[in-house]
């Protein structure tokens, strides 16, 4: 029988990676003397990318791998009309970002592009803000349309920052970035991102910065271009309210429905008309999650629980307030 499912996390050490993961959220990614890692730029709480596949970290069903439970399942873990869109593969991935500097500047293709270049699903993602430090900022978008010319000039002349939409960013906050729009995460800033389970990123411009080997990350200039939505948007920053004790939706997309979930109190949710598995992802406070079957799992900040599409209703139990990202595949 299938249970809410947590899974090891899968550490990335990045040059702009920092200590929050440990420090904010508890995750100790020192893994042993030997593979000790300098920072931790990213953990990956729930994929499904070849060569980054979860594995299941408590219950009857540990160390077997996400892609193994999907096979086994099928239906019953993700829902039947996404497992007949998806097959094997697990639609979403989750991570925790700790931006110690500036990302670098960069974009994602979308499905019919990444398909053509990479066989690869598209890379739609969003942002919750977890934490900031005083001052932090990032970028999504343009601040006006440009043309392609003026893109590549900006590019040659290193004017791109003249010309990008940079956004003061406060935990709470919430951006939504299609496939296309140009981005980074800035210096300070802790958030969760979900997206489509994809890691094709054109890096654009990384701030003329090396490793300590004094080597500069490669560029993917050329195949930017095409990628990018040239077009300025009115509205980069996700309009919602959070609201005690309500579920607020935040981001609704062909990809992925994510829910703010702010509480105080017991409540029920029931997933039965979804057919779609439940992603829970604490940025805030704990809880005890409980389904029909009688099993009780806690969670708290910065961990992820996946609700199987099986389990019809489950029991969110806050301690205090607590805040919680609620997603999910919408049907078609």
């Amino acid at each position: 029988m299938l249970y809410p499912l947590t899974f090891q996390p899968i550490f990335k050490d990045k040059i702009w990676g920092g200590q929050k993961i440990h420090t904010v959220l508890g995750k100790d990614f020192a893994q042993g003397p030997a593979n000790r890692l300098p920072n931790c730029g990213e953990t990956w709480e729930i994929s499904g990318v070849e060569g980054n596949v979860s594995v299941v970290k408590d219950g009857p069903l540990a160390g077997q791998s996400l892609t193994d439970l999907l096979r086994e399942h099928k239906g019953e873990l993700v829902g039947k009309h996404v497992y007949k869109k998806f097959g094997d593969t697990f639609p979403l991935l989750v991570k925790f970002i700790d931006a110690n500097d500036d990302l670098s500047i960069q974009v994602h293709p979308n499905d019919q592009l990444a398909k053509e270049r990479h066989n690869s699903f598209g890379k739609t993602e969003m942002w919750y803000i977890m934490q900031a430090d005083a001052g932090a900022s990032l970028n999504s978008g343009f601040a006006r349309t440009v043309s392609r010319e003026e893109y590549v000039k900006a590019v040659q002349d290193n004017t791109l920052m003249a010309i990008l939409n940079i956004e003061p960013a406060l935990p709470g906050d919430v951006f939504f970035l299609p496939a296309g729009r140009v981005h980074y995460i800035g210096k300070g800033l802790l958030l969760a991102e979900i997206q489509q389970t994809s890691d094709i990123t054109y890096r654009i411009y990384d701030f003329d910065r090396v490793d300590d080997k004094g080597q500069k990350r490669e560029l993917h200039t050329e195949q930017a271009i095409d990628a990018i939505d040239y077009q300025h948007h009115d509205d980069y920053k996700t309009q919602y309210e959070k609201v005690l004790n309500q579920s607020v939706n935040a981001v609704s997309c062909d990809y992925f429905v994510t829910n703010v979930l702010h509480f105080d109190q017991e409540v029920m949710h029931d997933y039965s008309h979804l057919d779609s598995f439940v992603i829970l992802v604490c940025v805030e406070g704990s809880a005890t999650i409980r389904t029909e079957g009688g099993h009780e799992m806690p969670i708290k900040l910065g961990e992820c629980a996946l609700i199987p599409a099986s389990i019809n209703s489950v029991t969110i139990v806050p301690d205090g307030e607590m805040t919680m990202l609620e997603s999910y595949v919408p049907g078609t």
